[in-house]
């Protein structure tokens, strides 16, 4: 029998609030989720590894929207396999794109910090202070 969760459990394991974990129910990206005799939720692997892919998802971008197509599309899979790759592949450039992007804002801190390193080097050595054309980032 598959391991069961409590909303509180599904909160902290993926550290969401149990109002999120109501809200994905809500909009249809997180289905099927049965109910105790109280009346609780009862979350399955099957919801974990579902937690798992909207999470990872989200991480990257991906509207709550995009989401549910998603998960329509992967319903139907094989009438719908050209939209899954359209959806997944927008996607993967919009992440390349994003680090792209971080990887200049990276240099960008690298530069600053060889700047004020080389900058404390010189105060501590009473010496003249850098020049911050020298380390300025190329846009």
């Amino acid at each position: 029998m598959d391991k069961q969760y409590s909303i509180r459990e599904v909160s902290a394991k993926f550290n969401l609030p149990a109002s999120t974990l109501r809200y994905y129910e809500e909009v249809g990206i997180l289905t099927d989720i049965p109910r105790n005799s109280s009346g609780k939720r009862i979350y399955l692997e099957k919801h974990i590894n579902r937690l798992k892919t909207i999470c990872c998802f989200k991480n990257t971008g991906m509207s709550i929207a995009q989401l549910q197509e998603f998960f329509q599309y992967e319903q139907q899979e094989p009438s719908h396999i050209d939209d899954i790759l359209k959806l997944l592949t927008n996607q993967k450039n919009h992440i390349l794109a994003q680090l792209a992007k971080m990887q200049h804002d990276y240099k960008h801190i690298q530069k600053k910090l060889a700047y004020y390193q080389a900058m404390k080097t010189a105060v501590d050595n009473h010496t003249a202070l850098p020049n911050w054309q020298d380390y300025k980032c190329d846009n």
